[in-house]
């Protein structure tokens, strides 16, 4: 950890040294050149105590997401709605739209044969209207493809892309990916004219990782042969959760009979179970969300891949990807001003 912030500890360790000596009346020319570094070394382990303070338990500063519907067309209105309720669960947990990267097709709310025009539901019942309310889309239609999507991972825009379509990322954030559509054994589809592929997926993490551009990632994928998308990821500190493994299809979970389609698919509609008894300051980890899978529910065997991931999944709560950080110290002492007279 300490490698990660040593020029900003050193700054501030050598800072309070100086202090101490003005504060204790040290006379500037005499020679303390040989006491500095056994100072700094002595006082490392506080200031790396004190940085530390200043972020979460998971040691992210911010959060983001980036969620993907690459499927267009009626017939998907499902990978719409899941994304949607991602889109929802986030905002909810304190993600604010200026941290989500948001790319529809866009192309069901306002289709001619959707028989509730600009909605979009993930139930039978038609309980919540996830298109109604505060949606901001920022990639949409075509927009939607390969190389946008890599661009938004690895920070490669032109100049002429605004600052709301840009993952604006640190080494201090953790990032939620999720995708969902049509996929297959290490691809998955964008709109049914391209695909990327596992190793296209390998490459843009990696570039974030050498570029410094999360802290933390969990990358979920909600596809046929989900698994596979996460086979060649070697980049550290990432996270993977598929709805099935190489060789399963992955299955929707119901249908609208007015609608006229399946409204969501199983795998997101199981994980949205828990989400939503999820709040803000709630303590449920990612151990537990990943216990409640189960293969008969959602008809597939969901994939999940620890090994890259630095931190133990019953201390890594939901809201350190799903939600959002607010740090905040609390005081009940006065600050003292001084009289300016």
């Amino acid at each position: 950890m300490f490698q990660r912030h040593s020029h900003f500890a050193l700054l501030l360790a050598l800072a309070a040294f100086t202090w101490g000596l003005i504060s204790h009346g040290v006379a500037a020319d005499q020679d303390v050149s040989k006491n500095i570094t056994v100072e700094l070394w002595e006082d490392e382990a506080k200031v790396e105590q004190t940085i530390e303070g200043f972020f979460s338990s998971s040691g992210h500063t911010n959060n983001w997401a980036v969620l993907v519907c690459t499927s267009r067309f009626w017939f998907n209105y499902r990978h719409m709605a899941n994304t949607l309720s991602i889109y929802r669960t986030v905002k909810r947990l304190g993600i604010p739209d200026s941290n989500i990267i948001l790319m529809l097709a866009d192309d069901v709310a306002c289709n001619a044969r959707n028989h509730f025009p600009g909605t979009v539901y993930n139930n039978a019942g038609r309980f919540l209207d996830l298109y109604g309310g505060n949606v901001e889309v920022d990639y949409r239609g075509y927009e939607v493809n390969v190389e946008n999507f890599i661009r938004v991972l690895t920070g490669r825009h032109g100049p002429e892309v605004p600052r709301s379509k840009r993952l604006l990322t640190d080494d201090r954030s953790n990032i939620l990916v999720y995708m969902t559509g049509h996929g297959g054994d290490e691809f998955l589809k964008f709109q049914d004219f391209e695909e990327i592929s596992s190793h296209d997926l390998s490459d843009a993490f990696s570039q974030m990782w050498e570029k410094r551009r999360y802290h933390e990632v969990l990358f979920v994928a909600d596809t046929c042969q989900a698994a596979s998308l996460y086979r060649h990821i070697t980049s550290p500190n990432i996270l993977a959760a598929a709805s099935s493994l190489t060789g399963e299809s992955s299955y929707s979970h119901h249908v609208d009979t007015e609608i006229g389609v399946h409204v969501i698919d199983r795998f997101t509609y199981y994980n949205l179970e828990v989400l939503e008894r999820v709040q803000r300051d709630d303590v449920a980890t990612m151990q537990g969300l990943f216990n409640t899978y189960n293969k008969d529910a959602i008809a597939s065997t969901p994939g999940i891949r620890k090994d890259l991931f630095s931190r133990q999944l019953d201390q890594t709560l939901v809201t350190d990807f799903f939600g959002g950080v607010q740090t905040v110290e609390y005081t009940t002492e006065g600050y003292p001003f001084q009289d300016a007279s």
